[in-house]
């Protein structure tokens, strides 16, 4: 019953990433929606973080559930990028993303492909090599920030 319920929940959250478009009504939607998508992503991520940091015990069935969360949220940002008037509507987004959106989509790939890698990791049970996927993760995460995000 429990895989049950984290296979529908990942799905539901793997496909809200195809309905993003349809549910923006503004530029200013889209942006919120991002913003929402990527502090979920920093939660799960700073989890991961804290117990290969040593700043919380280490619990490998933990840092395995928020990998398995990081991959479906790993899909949703993106579609909020490409929503009419959201390269005009308020947020941390540089204009380099639309200026240069190949490369942003490209990274947005890698970014979800490392998630999987991450999970991958996260599934070995081994610490090293969850902490080598996830030095890799995260960056990618300030590789991008520091291209695309306003400080």
């Amino acid at each position: 019953m429990k895989k049950l319920f984290i296979s529908a929940a990942l799905f539901s959250l793997c496909s809200a990433s195809v309905l993003a478009a349809s549910a923006f009504s503004s530029g200013e939607d889209a942006v919120e929606y991002r913003k929402h998508a990527f502090q979920l992503i920093r939660h799960n991520a700073s989890d991961i973080g804290d117990m290969l940091q040593g700043k919380v015990t280490f619990d490998a069935a933990r840092a395995q559930k928020r990998a398995d969360t990081l991959v479906a949220l790993s899909a949703l940002p993106w579609e909020a990028f490409s929503v009419e008037g959201a390269n005009k509507a308020s947020g941390d987004a540089k204009a380099e993303i639309w200026a240069d959106f190949k490369d942003f989509t490209a990274k947005a790939d890698k970014f979800q492909q490392d998630a999987k890698a991450l999970q991958t990791a996260a599934s070995s049970g081994d610490q090293a090599k969850l902490k080598a996927a996830f030095a890799t993760f995260r960056g990618n995460c300030k590789a991008c920030h520091d291209k695309y995000k306003a400080d």
